[in-house]
């Protein structure tokens, strides 16, 4: 089975238990003859995908009444792949969505490090440091490079932790994010996990 998430950079390919990318400009999907399934938030990419019949768009198999209609479909998929936890997908944006038996509860939106880090820098160059994420976070920080990894990281680590529930990391900065969320679990093929649900439930394989 031939699973890709593409995003705005890349196509990101699960062939069995091998995953890999493919540029998204300069990648060509008619080169590949298999059956392929996917989800798209490139809407360039989706209109090339549409006339390849071997391109299966997995978004319309999904009940999207669970959700709600801005919802990106890569955290859709993320949501799919458990039944009760955290959800921590760091990727440009961080986002946090919570699934009680299996059931999406809601979510929210965060900064991602690169915005963040770009947000302080616009503020003063002054605040220019990079993120340190094994700062102490149960010590008020007396130097700034600490107190801007503390003002960030903090928040983030108490809103997750307040819902009592298994976290689950994924998205390119997850291994970052495991410092400060050491009994966390790591799974980079999350959305894939989802996609391979939907697939189950709908039949379609």
């Amino acid at each position: 089975m031939l699973l890709c998430d593409i995003g705005n950079t890349t196509y990101h390919f699960l062939d069995g238990d091998m995953d890999y990318k493919e540029d998204a400009k300069s990648f060509n999907p008619s080169s590949v003859k298999e059956r392929v399934f996917y989800i798209c938030v490139n809407q360039y990419v989706k209109q090339i995908l549409k006339p390849l019949e071997n391109w299966v768009d997995l978004s319309s198999y999904i009940d999207i009444s669970k959700y709600y209609k801005t919802m990106g479909i890569d955290r859709i998929m993320a949501c799919e792949a458990i039944e009760n936890g955290v959800i921590v997908d760091a990727g440009s944006a961080i986002t946090v969505d919570i699934v009680k038996g299996a059931k999406f509860e809601g979510g929210f939106i965060y900064p991602g490090i690169k915005a963040m880090g770009e947000c302080y820098k616009n503020i003063s160059s002054a605040l220019e440091y990079s993120f340190n994420f094994e700062v102490d976070l149960d010590k008020m920080p007396k130097n700034s490079a600490d107190a801007i990894s503390y003002g960030y990281l903090k928040l983030l680590q108490n809103e997750v932790k307040s819902y009592g529930m298994n976290v689950y990391l994924t998205g390119g900065d997850a291994r970052e994010l495991v410092k400060i969320f050491p009994s966390s679990q790591v799974d980079e093929i999350l959305i894939f996990r989802g996609m391979k649900n939907i697939i189950k439930k709908a039949d379609i394989c």
